[in-house]
C-alpha cells in the first residue's frame, strides 16, 4: 500500500519500521476472517485491515480521536492475522508503534491512566504480586465476584525428583506465573530432572516486559529486558544450555528483545544470543526421549488449548501437540483453535466485556467433546479460562509431573 507518512515521523526508527510494514499490506482482507474481535463486533475498524488504515492515517498526520484509540485498544494482539496474512505483514509491531504514537496525541481519562499506571507498576514485580495475592486470598469472600474468579487457590509444591543431573538450563520465572502458579515451574523442574536437566532460577531476573510494551511504556520494557539479560548473562557465559520459558506469552516477548535494542550494539548482540537460547518448555521436552517416561494413560480425556502466543507468535503448536501424542495421552477434538480466549495479558482487565465474550466462545469450543481436563501453555490463559470453566484448567507440564509422581513402577 502507498504511504505518505509525515517527514518528522520518518526520521525515527519507529516511523521507518511502520512505513516498511504498511508497504507490505495489500489490503486483501484475509486477516479479518481469523480476527476474534472482527468476528465478535463485525466492524471493519475492529479488524486488522481497518486498524492498519487507522494507524496509516494517523502517521500521515490526519486527525485522530478517542474512537481511534478505542478501536486500537480493542485489539488483542493475538497475531492470528499474521498467521493468515499472505504478505507477511508484521501487524503486532505496527500496532505497538501506532498505540505508542496515539498515546501522545490523545490524553486518556484520569481513571484509565490510573488503572494503566497500576498495572504497569505493580504486576511486573514478582514480590508485590506475591504479597498482593496472599493478601487478597485472606479477604477473598469480601471481593466482588469478578475478582474472586481471577484468584487461583493455593496448591502444593511439587516433590523434587532424585535423578542425577548433568545439564543446566535457566528456568524463567517471570512475574505473575511465579507468584500465582509457582507449581508450574516446580513441575517443569521435576519433569526435566528425569532427563538429567537441572532447572536453575535466578533471583535478579524479573518481568519479560510484555505488559509495559503493549501498554505503550516502551522505555520501561527496555529496562526490564536489560535487567533480564544482565541477570542471565553470567549463567550464559558459564554454559547454560537454554533459557526455558513455561509461559508462552513471555516467550514471544523475549524472542523479540533484539527489536528493543536496534540502536544499542552491545545489548542487541546479547539479545540475539538470548534469542538463540530461549526455548519454550514444549521444545525442551519434545527434544528428549519422552517415551521413556512410560506414563500410564488413565483414560482422562484432555482438551488441548494452544495459546495465541504459542500458536501465532512462536509457531510451535505442532511441537506442543506432539508431546501429548508421543506420550499416548487421550485427547479430544476442539473447535476454533485459531481464535483467542480473550485473556491477552492485561486485556481481560481493561476490556472485560469483550474478553468475557471471547472466553465463553473459547470454552464452548474446548469442551464440545466433554473433556475431563483442559491444558494450556500460558499463565494468563490458564487463569482466565479456569475462572469460568466447569472443567479444570491446568498447565500441561503439571499433568505430566502428576503422572510421573504417581507412578508405582520404579524410576528408570
Amino acid at each position: 500500500m502507498k504511504t505518505s507518512i509525515h517527514d518528522d515521523i520518518l526520521q525515527i526508527q519507529a516511523g521507518q519500521k511502520a512505513e516498511e510494514i504498511l508497504r507490505k499490506c495489500v489490503h486483501c482482507g484475509f486477516c479479518n476472517a481469523t480476527c476474534p474481535t472482527y468476528q465478535e463486533l463485525n466492524d471493519e475498524r475492529d479488524g486488522p485491515r481497518g486498524r492498519i488504515y487507522l494507524i496509516k492515517s494517523m502517521l500521515e498526520g490526519n486527525e485522530v480521536s478517542e474512537k481511534t484509540q478505542r478501536h486500537l485498544d480493542q485489539c488483542l494482539t493475538c497475531r492470528s492475522c499474521e498467521t493468515t496474512c499472505p504478505s507477511g505483514v508484521e501487524y503486532s509491531k505496527l500496532l505497538d508503534i501506532g498505540r505508542e504514537h496515539l498515546e501522545k496525541r490523545i490524553p486518556r481519562p484520569i481513571k484509565e491512566r490510573f488503572t494503566r499506571f497500576l498495572l504497569t507498576r505493580l504486576l511486573p514485580h514478582r514480590t508485590l504480586v506475591t504479597v498482593g495475592y496472599h493478601t487478597l486470598l485472606k479477604i477473598k469472600p469480601l471481593l466482588p465476584t469478578f475478582y474472586q474468579a481471577k484468584l487461583p487457590g493455593k496448591k502444593r509444591t511439587k516433590a523434587v525428583s532424585d535423578h542425577t543431573t548433568t545439564r543446566t538450563m535457566i528456568g524463567f520465572q517471570g512475574c505473575v506465573q511465579s507468584a500465582l502458579t509457582p507449581e508450574t515451574l516446580n513441575a517443569a523442574k521435576f519433569v526435566l530432572r528425569h532427563f538429567g536437566i537441572n532447572l536453575v532460577r535466578l533471583k535478579k531476573e524479573g518481568c519479560c516486559g510484555a505488559l509495559n510494551l503493549h501498554l505503550s511504556e516502551r522505555d520501561r520494557a527496555i529496562k526490564q529486558a536489560k535487567d533480564n539479560i544482565d541477570a542471565w548473562w553470567p549463567a550464559i557465559e558459564n554454559g547454560a544450555e537454554a533459557i526455558v520459558i513455561s509461559a508462552s506469552g513471555c516467550g514471544v516477548s523475549i524472542k523479540e528483545y533484539p527489536h528493543l535494542f536496534l540502536g544499542d550494539k552491545d545489548y542487541n548482540f546479547k539479545a540475539r544470543k538470548v534469542v538463540s537460547l530461549a526455548k519454550d518448555l514444549s521444545e525442551i521436552v519434545a527434544n528428549e526421549d519422552i517415551e521413556s517416561l512410560s506414563l500410564q494413560d488413565d483414560d482422562q480425556r484432555i482438551a488441548i488449548h494452544c495459546p495465541c502466543t504459542l500458536q501465532h507468535g512462536l509457531k510451535l503448536n505442532s511441537v506442543y501437540v506432539s508431546v501429548f501424542n508421543r506420550l499416548g495421552l487421550t485427547t479430544v477434538n476442539t473447535a476454533e483453535d485459531h481464535l483467542c480466549c480473550g485473556s491477552a495479558g492485561s486485556y481481560s482487565l481493561l476490556q472485560p466485556d469483550l474478553s468475557n465474550r471471547l472466553k465463553q466462545r473459547k470454552l464452548k469450543a474446548l469442551t464440545q467433546d466433554t473433556p475431563d481436563l483442559i491444558v494450556t501453555a500460558n499463565i494468563g490463559c490458564q487463569l482466565h479460562l479456569d475462572a469460568d470453566s466447569e472443567t479444570p484448567v491446568k498447565h500441561w507440564i503439571e499433568v505430566i509431573a502428576e503422572r510421573l509422581e504417581s507412578k508405582k513402577t520404579p524410576d528408570h
